[in-house]
């Protein structure tokens, strides 16, 4: 196992700031150990799929999990705005960082994920194979 930490800056894409961190590092599997700032931008996909969300506004970054695949990432966000009611769902691009994001990945060498269509659930799925 390696640790990387990574920290993006106000007007950067979140799920892009990973996914090209990932990119340069060479990660080819991960997660997300922690991430703590504020986006002043959300977009998320919700529950079931279908419907996104996009916000402007100002929110805290409650949390921040997910893998990192050599075929890309899987990140599910919730973050709460001024009064604490929080929101959550599958991070898009299009969200974006306010003042900071401090990131903790942990890269897990001994282990080769890739993504690959389910056809029981419709998506790439994560595959998970042991070195």
């Amino acid at each position: 196992m390696k640790v990387h930490a990574l920290r993006l800056i106000e007007g950067m894409d979140l799920r892009r700031g990973i996914e090209e961190y990932a990119k340069k590092e060479n990660i080819q599997s991960g997660c997300i150990v922690t991430c703590v700032g504020c986006v002043k931008k959300v977009h998320l996909r919700l529950a079931k799929a279908v419907d996104t969300l996009e916000k402007e506004g100002d929110y805290e970054i409650v949390s921040l999990t997910g893998t990192i695949s050599k075929d890309g990432v899987h990140l599910h966000f919730s973050g709460s705005d001024e009064k604490g009611a929080t929101i959550g769902g599958h991070l898009m691009v299009g969200t974006i960082v306010n003042t900071t994001a401090e990131i903790v990945l942990l890269e897990l060498e001994e282990y080769d994920f890739s993504r690959m269509y389910d056809e029981h659930t419709g998506y790439d799925e994560l595959v998970i194979q042991k070195k």
